[in-house]
Order: C-alpha cells, then structure tokens, then sequence
C-alpha cells in the first residue's frame, strides 16, 4: 500500500521507539519485572502453604483481590464504552487517543480475572467453573461474561491495528526481519484498497455497536454478585448503575492519566492536545456528579432506615478507628475535588507560587497548568475508586450476621499482608509492562486513523474558508 509523506513523518517520530530500547526504558522494564516478580514469588508461597499467609479468613472470604478484580474489570468495561461511543458518535479528536483507550481496555480485563484465580485455594479444580457451574449462580455468569468480553477486547483492538501493520510492514522504516514478519502475517494482506477500507470501518463500527451493551451489561452482572447477596451495604437495587458509572469515572480518569504520560515522554504535543484534556476533563466532571448522586443515594438510604445490622456497618465506615479516612477520601475528596478543580474555571487555571519574600503569588496560568489540574484531578478519582472497591468488600465481610466465634484479632478484623501487598502491586506493574512492551511494537497514536482525521478537518476548515469568502 502507498506510504505518503504524512504517514512517513508519523513512522519516523516513533521508529526510534519501536526499534530501540533506551537506557531508561530498560531500566523501567526492569524495575516492572522485579515487581512482577515478587508478586510471583508471593503467588508460589501462598500455593506452598496456603491461604493462611493472607489476611483472609472464615469471616472476611474475599480480601483485596477481590477489590483488585472489580477495579480492573471496572477499567475494561469503562474503556470500552468510551471506544465504542467516540467511534459510534464519529468524534472527530477520537483518533490520537483511540489506541490508548483500546490497549487500556484489553489489558485491564487480562489482569482483572487473575485476581479471581489468586482466591480460589484449589487451582487443580479450576475447570469445575465450567463442569461443574451452577447456572442459577452470577458467579457463573460472570466467568461466561468475562470470557465474551476478553474475546470482544481482542477483536476490537486487532480490527483497529490492522491498517497501520500494513503501513508499518510497506513502509520499509522498520528494522528487524522478525518484526516485519509478524506485521506481514498480522496485517493480513490489508493494502488499503477501498472495499478493504469499507470493510474494516464496517467491522469496527459493528464491534463498537456490540461491545458497549456487553461492557454496560457484564457490568451490571458483575454488580449483581453483591447486589443479589444478602449483607449490608449489598443488597441494594442501585448497585448495577453505581458500578456502571463507578467505571466510567474511573477508567475515563485512567485515560487521562496514560494520555499525560504519553504525551510528555514522546513529546506528542501535535496529537494529543490541550483539547483532548478538557473534553475528557468536562466527561470527568459529569461521571463524578453522576456518581457522587448514586453515592449519596446509597449511603443515605442506610442512614435513614439505620437497621441494626446496616447500622453496625455505617458506625464502621464513620470510626476514626476503622475506615473513617478511607471512607472520607473515597466518598468526599474523590468527588467532590474534581468537581471543584475542572468544574469551577478559576481553580483550573491558577497556580500558586511561593515569591522569594515568604510572600504567596496567585498567578493566572492556561494550558500546561490546566492539563496538569485535570490529570491531578485524574490520579485523585482513580486512588479514591480503589479504595472504594476495598469498602465495598471488607468491612460488610466483618459485619456478619452471626456472632463471630473465634475472637482473635485477626479473625475479627481483616489486615493485608505481605503477601497481599505483594500481588496488589503486581497488577499495576503488570499494566505497565504490557503497555510499554505494546508501544514498542506499534505506535500510540493510530497512523491511518490520524491521518483520516487530519484530511477531514482539513476539508472543514476548506469548506469554512470557502463560505466565508
């Protein structure tokens, strides 16, 4: 297929990235494995002498894995809604961020269901989920739906690389035999011809038209395995919205965060701009007014009826003793403070400095300080919906219904251990490694998606000129 000039420049601003592998890179890549690792090394130990190493006990079944597991499911379902709606609504900024969007997508919902498996104490039994699943049960569900998802993950993402393995392997620009191998067979004779072009737009516009309803119903479904169970802070009819947008506000706040990451180690300033951020910012504030509504709905129901086992579990989340900074963080500083920050134009565009005198300068900022606003906002809304997953599980797991029989302190209260810690960060390293390590196969930003885009806006900004004149 023909290369053009724009796709050329495109190719050479990331071909040093994709052939080479910088000192830093290197010892990022490292530092991840190292991490992965330990979380490995903590795997095995947990096989050798079982789950008695965690902090999980009769009482408290699910730890922190399960919080792990519904906040990167929550981070797939979000990232696909988001993919699927920008391409569906044909959102002309889409294209410089779709691929960010997708890769985030895929991989939260690989790393996601690991964490189930570290729950279960017998991996030897692990296809009696299928022999032996009792439909009636979400969890079966849930394992089906995780299934379809994955697979529609896969599907979305490779429909949308195939055309720019075809520019890459027709290039010539990238070195290495094996490389250009696999873009061969992955490109699948893709040469840009205009049935061909018809055929992938009409895929993906179908994968889109397919995947949101499957990411708002898995959601839901997945919801249900609290919802559905009778414990308190659980059983509640809101649940399955709550998780939608908990998702949304969490995954489209970890698109901003990798955008930002992405756009100052490759200096991608042409391609993902000021204005990717404010309308991702504007989204965010939405989603966090949406969810703090379902938050207040929830809580304040609990409140006001005060049942006495729903009860015992609200005086938990207010203990200063307990959960009441984790429960402040989650429920107050994660909403309402990027509500302030992107909703209210002075706080978003304002620094302040300390002058030499002792004396505190407000000075007015645009650009560089409003991105960094929104993207601290982001790191804010994606710390606070963890925590809030954690909430979610444990402290209902240590209000049970019968009295506890074993009084020690460990069976009463559940406390993370090493070994916990361990996996908990292997998640995230995880997610790291695998986006570097597919940023260096193929570029961040979609070639032949971009370069639509550029020639449409600049037939608009044509079309403008010429009713003007």
């Amino acid at each position: 297929m023909k290369v053009d000039d724009r796709k050329q420049k495109m190719i050479k601003m990331f071909a040093d990235r994709i052939e080479g592998t910088s000192k830093w890179e290197k010892a990022w890549i490292a530092f991840l494995i190292i991490l992965i690792g330990f979380g490995i090394y903590a795997f095995v130990y947990t096989e050798i002498h079982g789950h008695i190493v965690t902090g999980m006990r009769d009482n408290v079944v699910w730890g922190v894995y399960i919080a792990n597991f519904i906040f990167f499911m929550g981070l797939g379902y979000a990232g696909a809604i988001l993919a699927g709606t920008l391409r569906l609504l044909r959102v002309k900024w889409r294209s410089s961020i779709m691929r960010i969007i997708e890769l985030s997508t895929l991989i939260s919902v690989l790393i996601g269901p690991i964490y189930i498996l570290l729950c279960i104490g017998r991996l030897d039994r692990l296809t009696h989920l299928f022999t032996h699943g009792r439909i009636q049960s979400p969890i079966t569900w849930d394992v089906l739906a995780v299934l379809t998802f994955i697979t529609a993950s896969v599907i979305f993402l490779y429909l949308a690389v195939i055309r720019d393995f075809a520019i890459l392997r027709d290039s010539g620009m990238i070195k290495g035999k094996w490389r250009n191998k696999i873009y061969k067979i992955l490109s699948v004779n893709y040469n840009d011809e205009p049935r061909q072009h018809k055929d992938i737009n009409l895929a993906l516009d179908i994968m889109a038209a397919i995947i949101i309803p499957i990411s708002v119903l898995l959601s839901t479904i997945l919801s249900w395995i609290f919802g559905m169970t009778l414990r308190p802070g659980w059983n509640s009819t809101i649940f399955g919205p709550y998780f939608v947008f908990a998702s949304l506000y969490s995954g489209t706040a970890l698109v901003i965060i990798i955008m930002f990451i992405y756009l100052k180690l490759y200096k991608l300033d042409e391609y993902i701009t000021k204005k990717h951020f404010e309308r991702l910012g504007t989204l965010l504030l939405i989603l966090a007014a949406l969810y703090g509504y379902f938050t207040f709905n929830e809580y304040f129901t609990i409140w006001y009826s005060f049942e006495k086992w729903d009860s015992e579990l609200l005086i938990k989340l207010f203990d200063l003793d307990q959960y009441y900074l984790q429960f402040i963080f989650a429920n107050f500083v994660g909403i309402l403070l990027p509500i302030l920050i992107i909703g209210i134009p002075w706080l978003r565009t304002m620094r302040i400095t300390l002058a030499p005198t002792g004396v505190t300068i407000i000075e007015k900022k645009t650009g560089a300080s409003t991105i960094n606003s929104i993207v601290f906002s982001a790191v804010i809304v994606v710390l606070a919906l963890w925590v809030k997953r954690y909430l979610i599980v444990i402290p209902t797991l240590e209000t049970p219904l019968l009295p506890i029989d074993d009084l020690r302190p460990e069976y009463i209260r559940y406390s993370m251990t090493w070994v916990e810690w361990a996996l908990t960060i292997a998640g995230p390293a995880m997610f790291c490694l695998l986006f570097t390590l597919a940023t260096k196969f193929f570029p961040i930003i979609p070639i032949r998606d971009f370069d639509e885009e550029e020639k449409t806006i600049e037939n608009v900004d044509l079309q403008t000129d010429q009713l003007k004149a």
